[in-house]
């Protein structure tokens, strides 16, 4: 069958209803979602049941850009700084060094074991030499899987940070291959500059979109998504268009977004975690429709052994040494080591070849491809095992949850809402015990300053406190809403400032208290 634009719409909505369908299933027994996707592209291809045509790189590699970008903005948005902070130079140490070290070693490696010039082995070391953010993200956070310590915002801070470096190494030994005079010192200008613009870029992009967000007052709710992901899609291009790295600046610019105050946060939140499944679900057809299963049979020998030793030699290798200042203990780098799953970002970065016209960028294309393939499907699938024989998992019973996972979780049959009290409030000063509160309404956290109090009937409420208030229905938390906003103290005075959600007002208004839903 060959797509064209009568039957695309067709086509494609068929793939990704088959695929959603799958991947609810895929859990079940036990082969990672992505492998589902990545299958499902396979059989619908031009070798497989579907018959569609579809042999197009640059199509391909386009796509993988577009949809990288909201994988690693949704990534980016949902990360809690306080539990990134901790492990801020473990995750930069891992997504440069790290990534320096798995493109040397196993570039290294391919040099030696084929018939790869050094620049070409080194190219392929590259491609594959960042943990890919879809992969990570969706099997991480699909299963229920809690891991002790700061395991698990390690490894999504690396695998949403390494891919620019990889990016740029790929691009750097593209040209090197291109032109094989040439020295490695001869890409740093390139090499430092797409760096440090894409964090610096990142960073405004970060804060000027925070304060667009919360000042144009659209009319509608719905435009807010629409906002957020063209201000996403512009730090891309203008930080790609002054020699920046693109990739970077999305995420540094979405780990700011997510850990500030927002109109409309949750709406944007679960806006980009939606898009983000559809995007993997879509990177992953499309690359799985590119590939020729024929010509992948040729290269499983050596495939098996390149991704062998990048699995058991050069990326537990990288981890050690990357890690070594770092006080961790032996069983958590071999747990880091384990989940470098590579996935659709490999195979993305592998048509850079392809589009650049070099002799053996075919099999380069088919390798990167089997060994994203055999790493998904053996590491992906025996991440719960791993966890639980080295000792890194919490019991079943146990698991860390984040603000992200209670705002993109199913709503409760309680109301949960935020008040920040003002400095000028009747409450200021007052026992929780002393303000009256209804019997089904209850004061379940104060965050104060910096910190968290969990309070009780004799904790006094203090100027600038934020309540995090539950209550049993809607009715319930409107006579809360009183008890807080009212001139007098207690249940019975006047209510003087009328109860507005977060869609409604801005974030930096004043006045007595203030309600909102909790913020992330």
């Amino acid at each position: 069958m060959t797509i064209t634009t009568e039957n695309i719409l067709l086509v494609g909505s068929i793939l990704v209803l088959i695929s959603v369908l799958a991947g609810k299933t895929s859990l079940r027994i036990g082969v990672p979602t992505l492998i589902i996707f990545l299958v499902i592209g396979m059989l619908a291809g031009s070798e497989g049941i579907g018959r569609i045509d579809f042999d197009d790189p640059g199509l391909a590699q386009f796509i993988g850009i577009v949809a990288l970008n909201f994988i690693l903005f949704s990534g980016g948005f949902e990360t809690e700084w306080p539990s990134v902070r901790p492990v801020m130079w473990q995750g930069i140490a891992l997504s440069t060094l790290g990534v320096v070290l798995t493109t040397v070693t196993l570039g290294l490696f391919v040099w030696w074991v084929t018939d790869f010039s050094i620049y070409e082995g080194l190219l392929l070391g590259a491609i594959v030499s960042s943990t890919d953010a879809a992969a990570v993200f969706s099997i991480l956070r699909s299963r229920s899987l809690a891991l002790k310590g700061n395991i698990r915002p390690t490894l999504e801070f690396e695998s949403g940070s390494n891919d620019p470096m990889a990016y740029i190494l790929t691009i750097a030994f593209v040209g090197l291959v291109q032109n094989g005079d040439k020295s490695l010192w001869s890409v740093m200008p390139m090499f430092l500059s797409q760096l440090l613009l894409g964090g610096a870029l990142g960073y405004l992009s970060g804060m000027g979109s925070k304060y667009v967000i919360n000042n144009i007052k659209l009319d509608y709710e719905g435009l807010y998504p629409v906002l957020s992901i063209t201000l996403m899609i512009l730090t891309y291009s203008v930080t790609t268009a002054v020699g920046g790295n693109g990739f970077l600046a999305v995420y540094v610019s979405a780990i700011y977004l997510g850990n500030q105050e927002l109109l409309h946060k949750r709406t944007i939140m679960k806006m980009f975690d939606g898009l983000a499944w559809l995007m993997q679900i879509v990177l992953f057809v499309v690359l799985g429709l590119l590939v020729f299963p024929s010509h992948i049979v040729p290269v499983i020998g050596i495939g098996l052994l390149i991704s062998a030793f990048l699995i058991f030699v050069a990326r537990p290798l990288s981890i050690f040494l990357t890690l070594s200042p770092f006080r961790l203990m032996t069983r958590t780098k071999f747990f880091i080591s384990w989940v470098g799953l590579r996935g659709a970002v490999p195979i993305v970065f592998a048509t850079f070849p392809l589009m650049a016209g070099l002799e053996k960028a075919e099999m380069i294309f088919n390798i990167v491809f089997f060994i994203s393939l055999t790493s998904v499907l053996l590491q992906g699938t025996t991440i719960p095992v791993v966890a639980k024989w080295l000792h890194v998992s919490l019991p079943a019973r146990v698991k860390h949850v984040t603000a992200a996972d209670i705002l993109l979780s199913e709503p409760m049959n309680s109301e949960l809402a935020e008040f920040t009290i003002a400095p000028e409030s009747v409450v200021a000063g007052m026992k929780i015990i002393d303000l009256g509160f209804p019997q089904n309404a209850r004061i379940a956290l104060i965050k104060r300053d910096k910190a968290y109090v969990i309070p009780d009937g004799m904790t006094i409420i203090h100027p600038g406190d934020k309540l995090i208030v539950i209550a049993g229905n809607k009715i319930v938390l409107e006579a809360v809403t009183e008890c807080l906003l009212s001139d007098n103290p207690g249940c019975n005075g006047d209510q003087t400032l009328t109860r507005e959600s977060a869609n409604d007002r801005n974030p930096h208004e004043s006045g007595p208290a203030t309600l909102k839903p909790p913020e992330s």
